[in-house]
């Protein structure tokens, strides 16, 4: 073999092992929403942080448990298809901004029924501000 045809077969593997590694990661990062599963709170449901718990407490107190959520938790990812009234596809920075002294956040997808059997989903942004969580924006997930 010629020294020609040597380096284009090199040059081919590299670009062969680069390409795969890109798709690989790619694969496993794009999960997007259907990554994550609904989980139901009912009366028996425990919640396993505030935010289910301001949730679950917020939902028996208008009597419309039991609803469904999709917790992204703090998946950055997600908060970039997040479009709420305040926000477009926020970055954390962007959070940091708006909301002085924050601490963390968690978007989670709620999903209710009303008494119609219509089904309704909210996107919601919750922020833990001056020790406390609160709803800093809702909306819904672009695709």
């Amino acid at each position: 073999m010629t020294r020609f045809v040597k380096f284009l077969l090199l040059f081919l593997l590299f670009d062969a092992l680069v390409i795969g590694g890109y798709l690989l990661l790619k694969g496993k990062g794009g999960g997007g929403a259907d990554a994550y599963q609904w989980t139901t709170i009912d009366e028996a449901y425990a919640p396993r942080n505030a935010v289910e718990e301001f949730i679950k407490a917020d939902a028996a107190n208008r009597a419309a448990l039991p609803v469904s959520i999709k917790n992204y938790g703090r998946d950055a990812r997600m908060l970039k298809r997040f479009k709420g009234r305040q926000f477009a596809e926020p970055s954390e920075n962007i959070l940091n901004m708006f909301f002085k002294g924050l601490d963390d956040w968690m978007l989670v997808d709620i999903r209710i029924k009303g008494k119609n059997e219509r089904e309704a989903v909210r996107t919601v942004l919750y922020v833990f501000v001056n020790a406390q969580w609160k709803v800093g924006d809702s909306g819904t997930l672009l695709k």
